[in-house]
């Protein structure tokens, strides 16, 4: 099927987010006598949501601290969510490129929703996107594929005509259930050999191999 859009994961796949998702949570379990994560621990606790990243965070040592790390976490990261935060090198240019052969764009994340626009609206002055969706009340976040279909019903379009970015297992199967196609990205938040083992048939190491992918409409 003719692809006519692109739904992009946001952490991991449009910004490297992780410094201050790890400065902010770092700073929440310092809050309770909790101790610290090294950077890259926390590439393994993101992707499912602020909620389950508390409960990573603290351990099930301390299960009953995990409620109590978010609410001091939340507020901090919607503060704080860009200060340390950059686009990946080649994200703009792709997404130019994209748009310049008619295809539309759009952002789901597990990430609470106002943080998705907060950062969107920070590092792409030019909206690209259509729709931008993060955790909402009352819909499941990925893996669930519900707030992916939602997305192609509000486009109009068919979940086939998707090509969906991500760089987790999470967004893989999201996508898989959905129906799209899948590219996964390893310049994000995980290797491309776990990325393989997961069972990813196209990875791009770059924003200009997605491109062509994309261009070339590999299936």
């Amino acid at each position: 099927m003719e692809k006519k859009a692109v739904l992009f994961d946001l952490d991991g796949t449009l910004v490297n987010s992780l410094p201050d998702i790890a400065d902010c949570m770092n700073q929440a379990l310092a809050l309770h006598g909790l101790p610290a994560h090294p950077l890259a621990a926390y590439n393994h606790m993101v992707g499912n949501g602020a909620a389950m990243l508390a409960r990573r965070a603290v351990g099930e040592a301390h299960a009953e601290l995990a409620e109590a790390v978010l609410r001091d976490y939340s507020p901090r990261y919607a503060a704080h969510c860009y200060d340390a935060s950059c686009l990946y090198d080649g994200i703009a240019e792709m997404l130019k490129a994209l748009r310049a052969a008619g295809l539309r764009l759009a952002v789901l994340s597990n990430k609470d929703d106002p943080d998705v626009a907060s950062v969107i609206g920070h590092y792409f002055e030019d909206a690209p996107f259509e729709i931008l969706r993060g955790r909402l009340p009352g819909v499941p976040l990925k893996p669930n594929p519900a707030a992916a279909l939602d997305i192609a019903r509000e486009m109009g379009l068919e979940p086939g005509e998707f090509w969906y970015l991500g760089d987790t297992p999470v967004d893989m199967q999201t996508c898989r259930d959905a129906g799209m196609d899948f590219i996964a990205v390893s310049w994000g938040f995980r290797s491309e050999q776990e990325l393989r083992e997961a069972g990813a048939a196209r990875i791009a190491a770059t924003p200009e191999e997605a491109l062509g992918m994309m261009l070339r409409g590999e299936g």
